[in-house]
């Protein structure tokens, strides 16, 4: 991979594709894909036309702030962050620093599109702060729990065993952002998929070096995260912007979840690191990548569509979960209640909402049908019929 030279003024040089290409198409956006472009974030960011990039991950310098050396109870010295790029003079000139790269971001972003920025107790409440003052709008934040982390080798404060992710829209009330519940949920055994995720720190054979066989990057996140950040909020052929690309661990996850990756480095020895590195990259199959419909992109389908197709009967009874309630499904995709003290019809939700005394229901999983002895909700139906209609569009 060649990567773009850096131009002082802000409009980098045109530099060639990936050594050996990715083989998917690049998408029909005038934005440099797939390529890390070398300088400082705020003038290269400048370089790229605006709402054109689909998510952000950002890992900025957490500004730590440390003060002499660190060292282990056996008198040895710690290879903490002290490099120059994670050195502020005050609090003041780190938040002019964020406020810059904030706003250099949120002009290349979609509208539709979310940013990550990951950080600890020394910055996160700081860049938090500052994205909501500038009209980002927080939808979570993730706790990183990692599974072996640094002790804390003085004694005196916790084990610092987590960092956060703060999740954001770009601007409030955003609609259509990007969020694969569907696939989270079935890749976590139907179980909602919460905002602590326990994984490692990045350790062994992913861990990048230098010809000293030390630790190229102090803060190299694992692929991991990365993976599991792009898989929840992006899509294959989305393009995912890094300001901070470092080690190149985004990028690198990118191209193999089939994502076009944006990298911006002002390291010259990271960089190069991090072109390396992705060139080393295979994509996955697409079809290991290709991921179920969520609930709004599905098709339509009516319930009296399903009395249509011949899965459901009229006179077939529906019931509750636990078999108290009934109803009879009719000819029409009614249903009427069953011992009710006065005859109900209506559409399944009205029907569930009236048997319950709410003012709203969900009829597809509130009404559920007997088959081989166990009750299943209707959804189930209302699934299969969606997947013959699709495989029917397809011949």
């Amino acid at each position: 991979m060649r990567l773009m030279s850096v131009v002082r003024k802000g409009a980098p040089r045109r530099a060639p594709r990936l050594s050996g290409g990715v083989d998917f198409a690049e998408p029909s956006r005038a934005i440099p894909t797939d390529r890390i472009l070398i300088g400082d974030c705020v003038e290269q960011l400048a370089s790229l036309p605006p709402h054109s990039v689909d998510m952000v991950f950002a890992d900025p310098p957490y500004n730590l702030q440390l003060q002499g050396e660190l060292k282990r109870p056996d008198d040895s010295r710690v290879d903490a962050v002290d490099d120059a790029w994670d050195q502020f003079e005050s609090f003041e000139a780190y938040d002019a620093f964020t406020r810059a790269w904030l706003l250099a971001v949120k002009r290349v972003m979609k509208p539709n599109a979310t940013i990550w920025v990951i950080g600890s107790y020394h910055n996160i409440f700081r860049v938090g702060a500052l994205m909501q003052d500038l009209g980002f709008w927080i939808l979570n934040d993730v706790v990183w729990r990692k599974s072996n982390p640094m002790p804390n080798f003085r004694g005196r404060r916790f084990t610092n065993a987590h960092e956060t992710m703060i999740w954001a829209a770009r601007d409030p009330g955003a609609k259509g952002y990007q969020f694969n519940y569907e696939a989270l949920k079935g890749g976590n055994e139907d179980v909602q998929v919460r905002s602590d995720w326990l994984l490692p720190i990045c350790t062994g054979g992913e861990r990048l070096k230098d010809a000293q066989g030390r630790k190229l990057h102090p803060t190299q996140k694992p692929e991991a995260l990365l993976a599991r950040v792009m898989l929840s909020a992006s899509k294959p052929g989305d393009v995912v912007l890094d300001p901070f690309l470092g080690s190149g661990t985004s990028a690198a996850v990118a191209k193999r979840l089939r994502r076009h990756f944006v990298g911006v480095e002002r390291d010259e020895t990271y960089a190069a690191a991090a072109a390396a590195r992705i060139d080393a990259i295979e994509p996955l199959p697409e079809a290991a990548l290709v991921a179920p419909p969520s609930a709004r992109e599905a098709p339509r389908v009516a319930f009296s569509a399903l009395v249509d197709s011949g899965l459901v009967t009229p006179g077939l009874e529906l019931t509750d979960a636990k078999g108290h309630v009934r109803a009879v499904v009719r000819a029409d995709g009614t249903i009427a209640l069953v011992n009710a003290a006065t005859l109900a019809v209506g559409s399944i939700h009205r029907m569930g909402a009236l048997a319950q005394g709410a003012e709203a229901c969900n009829g597809w999983t509130f009404w559920h049908v007997e088959q081989e002895g166990r009750r299943h909700p209707i959804d189930v139906l209302r699934a299969r019929l969606r997947a013959e209609m699709g495989i029917r569009s397809e011949e």
